[in-house]
């Protein structure tokens, strides 16, 4: 959706999440002690991440070190680690600071669990999503099902409910509601409907 309303707009869309699995996949990759602090500063400085549009779909996708990493960060196994790495505070502190810089003009919509709390206080329109839990996991699993077909339908709730408690309980940037965050429930949505009620959102704050 925030895509989606990115382009309706002639915004620009950042996935700050994308971000967060880049840099996992980069620890993996490297084969990174999550527990080494001295390693993962000095790994941080030799990533550097980018957001390039993608002609034949229009859609801005994460690039690391000059190579395009969208497809591959979507995988289990950084699923599987990324809310361990962004729970380190170096990792957040250099993930926040890209994404302010990139921000700083406005004109973009950004997607993350901590933008309206950290990255944007001072945003124009925070909107929470949220829904029930049973139609996220299936959601979730719809959508790595189609890549990893193998996937089970457990695995993917299991992994959603350790993000969800790692999230909300870190120390650093928590995930929790704005206090000035609309909500938005999508729990019986369609993604018509959903769009629809954020673009009106916008648009009231635009006009206002």
């Amino acid at each position: 959706m925030a895509r989606q309303l990115a382009k309706e707009l002639n915004y620009i869309f950042i996935d700050s999440g994308a971000m967060y699995r880049a840099i996992a996949l980069y620890f993996i990759q490297h084969r990174l002690n999550l527990h080494d602090h001295n390693a993962i500063e000095k790994a941080l400085e030799n990533i550097k991440l980018s957001f390039q549009k993608n002609i034949q779909t229009g859609d801005n996708e994460i690039w690391m070190n000059g190579e395009n990493v969208e497809q591959r960060i979507r995988e289990m196994e950084v699923a599987s680690t990324v809310s361990d790495v962004a729970a380190i505070k170096a990792v957040r502190s250099f993930a926040v600071a890209q994404q302010q810089l990139i921000g700083k003009d406005k004109g973009v919509v950004m997607d993350g669990r901590d933008i309206g709390t950290t990255v944007f206080p001072e945003a124009e329109l925070k909107i929470f999503m949220t829904a029930n839990a049973d139609v996220r996991v299936e959601r979730r699993f719809k959508e790595l099902s189609a890549k990893n077909p193998l996937i089970s339908l457990d695995e993917v709730k299991a992994n959603l409910e350790s993000r969800d408690l790692l999230d909300s309980t870190r120390e650093v940037s928590p995930l929790k509601k704005a206090e000035d965050a609309v909500v938005l429930d999508n729990s019986e949505l369609t993604p018509e409907e959903q769009f629809s009620m954020a673009l009106r959102w916008a648009n009231d704050k635009i006009n206002a």
